[in-house]
């Protein structure tokens, strides 16, 4: 089955909006691993608008589950802290700085040299790598060549087309899926999946391990309860 990592971000943006540890980010991922999530996910930002730096070392201590952690490795401060906790999975994104959130992959053949020398500091410390990949079949391959252990599909092209013509709209991510298949690429999927197109993504993808959930399942959890929702998104994926 198709592994959920819970973002807990959104907890995160909500204490640092009035100071304060309340909601309690730590709590968050443990409690995310209580109710029955994969893993815990964060994507720490330089200015460190919601994850702090020190919230992903306290979580990586405190956690059984899997620990991924998201954020470009063109700021070295990241590329430090990755080595320092040592998670299960680092996701690299191409994000600018001050970027509200990620909006697009890799060009993954224009930056290929970088990718290639980056991602081997990470492997080389038992870090398992996922680049963050547009669905494109000429990225994909490109990923293959950076030595990346998995990619990981951005699928809000996905979701934005999804209540229109959900078969358009997944058609390129199968297609995508599949090369990386080929390619013994491991396959990760995220951005603004939620309860209403989950279900059709992952019955679809082939070979899909992971998806990384955080502003849906945290606006879900408001109404639902957050170990209700949880279970909810891990539902969609049986």
């Amino acid at each position: 089955m198709t592994k959920l990592s819970v973002n807990i971000n959104k907890f995160a943006t909500l204490r640092n909006s009035r100071g304060g540890n309340n909601p309690n980010v730590l709590k968050a991922a443990l409690d995310a691993e209580r109710f029955g999530a994969d893993g815990v996910t964060v994507h720490p930002r330089p200015d460190e608008r919601h994850i702090r730096y020190n919230d992903v070392r306290e979580i990586k201590q405190a956690i059984q589950t899997e620990l991924n952690i998201e954020g470009n490795p063109q700021e070295q401060k990241f590329v430090d802290l990755v080595l320092e906790v040592r998670p299960h999975q680092v996701t690299l994104v191409p994000d600018a700085l001050g970027q509200i959130t990620s909006n697009h992959g890799w060009d993954t053949l224009k930056h290929k040299d970088y990718l290639i020398n980056i991602i081997s500091v990470f492997k080389n410390a038992g870090i398992r790598t996922s680049i963050f990949v547009d669905p494109d079949v000429t990225m994909v391959e490109g990923a293959r060549a950076t030595g990346t252990d998995r990619i990981e599909l951005y699928t809000e092209g996905y979701a934005t087309a999804f209540h229109d013509n959900k078969e358009v709209a997944i058609e390129p991510y199968v297609t995508a899926a599949k090369v990386a298949n080929e390619l013994g690429l491991g396959m990760n999927a995220g951005h603004d999946l939620d309860l209403h197109n989950l279900k059709y993504f992952a019955q679809h993808i082939p070979g899909l391990l992971e998806v990384s959930i955080g502003h849906a399942l945290v606006c879900d959890a408001i109404y639902l309860g957050y170990e209700n929702a949880v279970q909810m998104y891990k539902r969609q994926l049986q």
